[in-house]
């Protein structure tokens, strides 16, 4: 699988395997939020439906929702500190 690549402003070529675009939208009692990627938001809604319509118990839904949350937090965390570690080098 290729990895995208793009150049930074100061002329750095910069890897975006783990950058993916966020969407932010305003809510008037909530302030502004910030959406999950698209494929994200796909995969949490069939959860949702498949709940819904009781093909997986809702408390099956909730911990692979939130488990998939964490996870996708992590990896966020791991790739940042790598980018980090190799900006230092």
């Amino acid at each position: 699988m290729a990895q995208k690549t793009a150049t930074a402003s100061d002329g750095r070529t910069a890897d975006r395997a783990g950058e993916r675009e966020r969407t932010r939208i305003s809510v008037p009692v909530l302030g502004e939020l910030t959406l999950p990627p698209p494929d994200l938001l796909v995969f949490y809604a069939a959860l949702g439906v498949l709940g819904a319509l009781e093909i997986i118990e809702w408390p099956v839904v909730l911990v692979v929702g939130i488990g998939h949350l964490l996870a996708e937090q992590h990896h966020a965390r791991v790739l940042q500190a790598i980018g980090q570690a190799a900006e230092a080098a």
